[in-house]
């Protein structure tokens, strides 16, 4: 018996040591690695590497370059929650050198679920000191990349800027985010046995910087649009404004400019959002006589009617129970189509549409591309469909005609006049320069011929009609005013019709015949009573600048004319 229990004893110690064993083998053995990774996860960490971002650039006539949009180093202060030793002497301390309320810090240090917690980002040089002097247990300082704009306010709603987390909003930041953010790298980290961080190994997985981006916006151009809203915000009272500035030949953007502005280096201090919106590409209005060169070109391009094709204002039109009249009432008598465009005579935009017919008409429409998108490199473009056009109601051909009841965007008419200033093709408008940069998918949308004719004709306004105090001595310039109510509806008040405001705009382009530059100034709800009082002379004060800065030779002798005219 004693032998048997003997037996049975041996027995069942050999099969525990057996699992034991076999257990060992399995777990340092056949699942070492598991078991490895396992226990390195526990001991290791890795911290992704924020990458500096690609810089924003603009250059200038001469060729000099200007950063717009950066990427620079920030210290930030954080509280490692448990390696706090003293809360109370330590929210005391920092309170005063942050300009924080210490009962604000004492609740952050009071969050259970929180290891970590942010204090302050952007520390001045004085309170990085003042922090390190103080080496207090659990305050720990960082560097991090953030975007930093040098010019402050200065091209904003081109850029846009880049949030708390590290995204392109608006502008090129949004549009080219992924070329300007880079690919973020990584640091291999140990933890101590209470879980605290004891060093990195910085080669792990560097960060590969973002690339850099060239605008074409000219820098001087830029800078001078920029001053001329200011100033219409003092002298015209503007509420707000924009200015655009294009080369018609290829669309390529010299300026773009918005009033109000921001500093997207304080994005977060904006209220009102509506002023992150880029209202050159963002914005819908209506944009009034400005339109009518649009409605004569394909009059003239349909051949249905000339610049010298005649017809005989009464100073009004009766379309069904609707009456279309001229600005203040006036009657005209018999005027020619390029009187027409010279006094604005809304009635005889409305003969030039009726002569082309309402489907052929849409369809120019559509050819200037009213009806869709321009395609530009900024974030957020919006158009309109125009749809009460295709309803084909005859009430709206003919308030369309001279710019009433469509809707459009300052850069869809910037591109719809350089098929005027071009030749009659239409380009697509674009901010980025790069080695790709071409023109693509030109095409040509009324003829050379209806395009020289038109020219002529917004020659004419400005050398005969209400807009002669723009005219440049020595130069060719084409132009039309604008003057239109603002809807109710666009001023976000639930009513139909229009109200008292207006917005008053100037579209033109220099040397007429021979452009080189195209100008679109619009002003919304300015002090004076017609574009020609507001945005028709900041448009002659560009052009002066322009033709001074590019040094752009004159299409006249000065002293001939004047002998010739004696």
């Amino acid at each position: 018996m004693k032998g048997w229990r003997f037996n049975t004893i041996l027995i069942f110690i050999f099969l525990i040591g057996a699992t034991i064993i076999g257990r060992l083998v399995f777990l340092q053995i056949i699942d070492y690695g598991y078991w490895k990774a396992l226990a390195a996860g526990q001991q290791k960490f890795f911290e992704e590497i924020g990458p500096a971002r690609g810089e924003i650039i603009v250059k200038d006539k001469m060729g000099n370059s200007y950063t717009l949009a950066t990427s620079t180093e920030s210290k930030l202060v954080y509280l490692s929650t448990k390696e706090v030793e003293d809360k109370d002497d330590t929210a005391e301390k920092l309170s005063t050198i942050l300009g924080l309320k210490k009962e604000e810090i004492m609740n952050k240090m009071q969050d259970d679920e929180s290891m970590f917690v942010l204090l302050k980002e952007k520390l001045t040089d004085q309170e990085v000191k003042n922090i390190n002097d103080l080496n207090l247990s659990g305050v720990h300082l960082e560097t991090k990349n953030i975007r930093y704009y040098p010019l402050d306010t200065f091209a904003c709603h081109v850029l846009g800027f880049v949030n708390n987390d590290l995204a392109g909003q608006y502008g090129i930041e949004g549009y080219y985010n992924n070329q300007l953010a880079g690919t973020a790298g990584f640091v291999e980290g140990e933890k101590s046995s209470k879980g605290y961080s004891l060093f990195f190994d910085t080669t792990s997985s560097p960060a590969e910087k973002g690339k850099d981006v060239t605008l074409t916006i000219d820098y001087n151009i830029q800078f001078f649009v920029e001053k001329l809203l200011k100033k219409a915000k003092e002298d015209l009272k503007i509420d707000s404004g924009t200015i655009v500035v294009a080369d018609p030949l290829n669309g390529k953007i010299l300026a773009i400019a918005n009033y109000p502005e921001f500093n997207p280096n304080e994005y977060s201090k904006v209220r009102n959002l509506d002023i992150f919106q880029n209202t050159v590409l963002q914005k819908l209005y209506e944009p009034g006589s400005i339109f009518k060169p649009i409605t004569m070109s394909a009059a003239i391009d349909q051949e249905k009617i000339t610049p010298q094709t005649k017809y005989t204002d009464e100073g009004f039109l009766k379309i069904g129970i609707q009456t279309i009249s001229n600005y203040g009432k006036r009657t005209y008598g018999e005027q020619t189509m390029t009187q027409v465009l010279e006094h604005s005579i809304n009635t005889g935009a409305v003969f030039a549409e009726k002569a082309v017919g309402d489907s052929a008409f849409l369809n120019y429409v559509k050819a200037f591309g009213f009806l869709e998108g321009t395609g530009i490199d900024l974030q957020g473009e919006a158009w309109s469909e125009n749809k009460n056009l295709k309803n084909g109601r005859e009430i709206n051909y003919a308030t369309a005609a001279f710019g009433q009841g469509i809707e459009v965007t300052p850069i869809q008419l910037v591109r719809a006049f350089s098929v005027i200033a071009n030749g009659g093709k239409i380009v697509n408008p674009y901010i980025v320069e790069n080695d790709n940069s071409q023109i693509k998918n030109v095409r040509q949308i009324i003829s050379s011929k209806t395009a020289s004719q038109v020219q002529s004709m917004m020659v004419s306004v400005l050398e005969n009609g209400y807009s002669k105090n723009i005219r440049i001595p020595g130069y060719y310039l084409a132009g039309k005013t604008g003057t239109a109510q603002i809807p109710w509806g666009a001023l976000g008040i639930d009513k139909s019709g229009y109200s008292d405001k207006t917005t008053q705009s100037f579209i033109g382009f220099g040397p007429a015949y021979n452009a080189k530059f195209l100008i679109l100034v619009k002003l919304d709800n300015p002090s004076a009573n017609t574009a020609e009082y507001s945005a028709a002379p900041i448009f002659k004060e560009l052009v002066k600048y322009i033709i001074d800065y590019w040094q752009i030779p004159p299409d006249y002798d000065i002293n001939e004319n004047t002998e010739s005219n004696k």
